[in-house]
């Protein structure tokens, strides 16, 4: 600081009036400068000492541990939660080494991340245990460097979280996703018996039909079988020959026999196309066992088709095109109900339509097998379009839809590991893609 007159002029026996004025002007100019860095200082101090405040107020109410060691490992400062935890003061821990806070290998373990802290200076995560009035007590620390204004580290911070609140947070997150996956799957169940109950008129008449059939043949069968215990009867007794032969002409045994034959026959297809339907059934109820298997998606979709064909009865050709066998690996049964959702659908939008189709393409590209459930109806509303997967969102009338049935299948397509998307490619009619991962097949 320069008090700004020349001080070889005090050398001389006496001061000129401008030489006083000259220094008295230079004092009061030290006076204000002195003035000036004390009112700096003090803000600064209030700063720091507001800082400090800060500080203490949050180690004081932080809920996770922390401490502040210098750079020879002695703790300068600990939050409340730790002094709580070890039943000893704040004060008592000020000065004493860091390590003596852990059990034996707690020790080994900080002082070996302290070490490599110096060397890397990168932040490291550790499970440690400290010890405290009830025993050992597991935490999740992490460590990291503090330091000085040129770069040099000065000490590092210690932060940590008791293991046993982390436990019990995973515990209750996957009870809660247990839950999640119990509500999916319910609304799963859900949506097929809401499939299943549009279906159900079909399967009664798809069962009656053979079953008619089969029954006729048998109310046949047993006429053509009377016919014939007359004639063998005559056998036995050894009627003549001329006798039996007219007796075979008035039974009319030559044609009863084709006929019986053509009874066979349509008792056997009517007899296996009720089994056909049951099987059918049997893997449409089926609510997925949870276990992913390999199973080819083409056979999956003509299943479905021929189910929501049935139950529909609305005549509208469904036409299966495409490659013949895709393998996949998965849920055969939500997949099937994917693809029934996305048939139903179709032939929802086509109803009153003119020369109404639904084709569905199997297709291979780059490992992926794909389905496309394409119609030449009236297509989604643009302004539809963005909530189309939403849960609860439909554009059917109040109690012909429950809004889930795309949603649903959007999820069950992630969870196999693919996706089920809305195709936009400005032809009439809407276009759905189900996108699985292919599996070579055995």
């Amino acid at each position: 600081m320069s008090l700004g007159f020349d001080p070889d002029q005090l050398a001389g026996e006496s001061f000129s009036d401008d030489a006083w004025v000259s220094v008295l002007s230079a004092v009061d100019r030290a006076y204000a400068e002195l003035i000036d860095y004390q009112e700096q200082l003090e803000r600064q101090n209030e700063e720091l000492l507001e800082f400090r405040r800060f500080l203490s107020s949050i180690l004081r109410s932080v809920s996770d541990i922390m401490i502040v060691i210098d750079r020879e490992n002695r703790i300068q400062q600990v939050s409340k939660s730790l002094a709580s935890a070890t039943g000893r003061t704040a004060a008592s821990l000020t000065g004493s080494d860091v390590r003596s806070l852990f059990d034996e290998q707690g020790a080994e373990m900080i002082d070996r991340a302290l070490s490599e802290l110096r060397l890397w200076r990168e932040t490291t995560r550790f499970e440690a245990s400290i010890r405290s009035a009830e025993g050992a007590m597991p935490f999740d620390l992490s460590i990291s460097a503090r330091l000085g204004d040129h770069g040099r580290p000065t000490g590092a911070v210690v932060v940590g979280r008791p293991l046993g609140d982390l436990r019990k947070a995973y515990a209750e997150l996957e009870e809660s996703h247990r839950q999640l996956k119990d509500a999916q799957g319910q609304l799963v169940r859900n949506e097929k018996l809401a499939s299943l109950g549009r279906l159900l008129a079909g399967v009664a008449h798809e069962l009656n039909n053979p079953i008619s059939f089969v029954y006729a043949n048998v109310h046949a069968l047993e006429r053509y079988i009377g016919r014939f215990e007359t004639y063998f009867e005559r056998v036995e007794a050894g009627a003549a020959r001329d006798e039996l032969v007219e007796l075979r002409k008035e039974l009319k045994l030559d044609r009863e026999l084709k006929n019986l034959r053509e009874a066979i026959v349509g008792a056997r297809e009517g007899s296996e196309r009720v089994r056909d339907i049951v099987e059918d059934l049997r893997r449409l109820s089926a609510g997925g066992s949870g276990q992913a298997e390999e199973f080819d998606i083409v056979e999956v979709a003509k299943t479905a088709v021929r189910w929501v064909d049935r139950g529909s009865k609305a005549g509208i050709p469904i036409v299966l095109a495409g490659e013949g066998r895709l393998m996949v690996r998965g849920d055969p049964g939500h997949i099937q109900q994917i693809v029934m959702n996305l048939t139903q659908n179709a032939i929802d939008a086509l109803a009153g339509q003119t020369g109404p189709q639904i084709e569905i393409a199997a297709i291979q590209e780059a490992g992926t097998a794909i389905l496309a459930v394409k119609d030449n109806g009236p297509g989604i509303p643009p302004e539809c379009v963005a909530s189309v997967f939403d849960p609860f969102f439909t554009t059917k009338p109040v109690g012909q839809g429950t809004g889930l049935g795309l949603a649903i299948s959007h999820k069950i397509a992630e969870e196999h590991g693919g996706r089920l998307l809305l195709v936009e490619n400005g032809e009439p009619g809407a276009e759905f893609r189900l996108e699985l991962p292919m599996r070579a097949p055995p």
